[in-house]
């Protein structure tokens, strides 16, 4: 990272490395990890930004419900007091959870990710703990280190409607209640957006609007992708319809590349909730190894790189409070249900070996961020 210039490091830290049950006795050897890995960090120059949660859940608190029990949202805090305790004079940057729409949606209701639940109701009922887990462990953090700066990475995708008609509209604009700002809301005002609020199937109790609230200090943008929306009154409950067009080139995702679609989300971000932005991930699957030379050359991903930071520069022009970027990601990697089929990393990871080869565009980077300037 140092020799890529960056500034800043978004990780994670394993739930399960620091408490193997899931509460009760510590692992000091986990936590000695991440002291010994932050100090790495500051060593170099960079900042240290630590995300509490992606998706590391311990196997025994999943046998107990996961986040279907509402224990769950002590059992967290806990969880974070504990970080927070450690490395609190160390990091002072902190996102809740990664992505807290896709690992309930995906892993509550679409059976995509685990504990591959196919139950609109489960996913419901998670989401609310997860908001309720959210809120209390803001607390618990600030009330430890009342300074610490505290947010959240939101999966989020601009939502077009297919046509101009007032229910395309109107369904663009559930959709985007529904997916981009459903654990914001909460998070900042107490309640859910009212367009697709179900308390009654939450599992919602008196008091929970108080817990839930978390006035964050920055709000993280996770963009891969535009999605498009059509009002489909069959689907039930939020009678929408959403896809990811297919108009512009593709990864090897599958995913659509839409740079305008950064700069929508961001603006559109900043406008409603006028929050400091951090985009926490922004990235392309392209599978480009080695060559003969031992270069990796992979051009798509410098062209993607440049466009999207061109939109994001672009939203800063126009009053956007980004301040920070994040690449997704350093390195190949494990990528959850897709395992290590899908390359995001700006470096090449030999997953026989670990051998690391920073590619072409870790390099057009490294430029970009040493210099400010796109048209390397």
């Amino acid at each position: 990272m140092r020799d890529l210039k960056q500034k800043s490091c978004r990780f994670s830290i394993a739930w399960p490395r620091i408490l193997p049950d899931g509460t009760g006795a510590v692992n000091q050897k986990g936590l000695d990890h991440y002291k010994r890995y932050v100090d790495a960090l500051l060593r170099a120059g960079i900042r240290p930004s630590c995300t509490l949660y992606h998706w590391d859940l311990p196997q025994v608190l999943q046998d107990r419900g996961g986040w279907l029990n509402r224990d769950m949202a002590g059992w967290f805090s806990t969880y974070a007091e504990i970080v927070t305790k450690a490395l609190g004079d160390r990091v002072s940057t902190y996102a809740l959870f990664n992505e807290p729409h896709v690992f309930t949606y995906l892993g509550y209701y679409t059976g995509h990710h685990a504990p591959g639940y196919t139950d609109y109701d489960a996913y419901l009922k998670a989401a609310h703990v997860v908001t309720l887990a959210q809120g209390d462990a803001f607390r618990a953090i600030k009330a430890i280190a009342p300074k610490a700066d505290i947010g959240s990475a939101f999966s989020m995708s601009p939502y077009e409607p297919v046509s101009d008609s007032p229910e395309d509209r109107a369904a663009a604009e559930r959709a985007h209640d529904a997916s981009n700002v459903f654990f914001l809301e909460p998070a900042l005002t107490g309640r859910y957006p009212a367009s697709v609020a179900l308390p009654e199937r939450m599992g919602f109790r008196a008091g929970d609007e108080a817990r839930m609230k978390a006035p964050l200090d920055w709000i993280g943008i996770n963009y891969y992708f535009r999605q498009k929306v059509r009002h489909k009154e069959s689907a039930s409950p939020h009678r929408y319809e959403a896809f990811i067009p297919k108009e512009g080139p593709l990864t090897h995702f599958g995913w659509e590349v839409w740079p305008r679609g950064l700069h929508d989300i961001v603006m559109r971000i900043a406008r409603d909730y006028k929050l400091p932005i951090e985009i926490t991930e922004n990235g392309c699957s392209y599978g480009d190894a080695p060559g003969a030379d031992g270069r990796v050359v992979d051009q798509r991903r410098i062209d993607y790189f440049r466009a999207h930071l061109r939109e994001l520069l672009k939203a800063m022009g126009e009053g956007a409070p980004v301040r920070g970027y994040h690449a997704w990601s350093l390195l190949d990697n494990f990528e959850w249900a897709e395992g290590y089929g899908q390359r995001f990393g700006l470096v090449w990871t030999d997953f026989r070996d670990q051998r690391r080869i920073i590619k072409d565009s870790g390099r057009w980077y490294a430029k970009v961020a040493a210099t400010g300037h796109l048209d390397l």
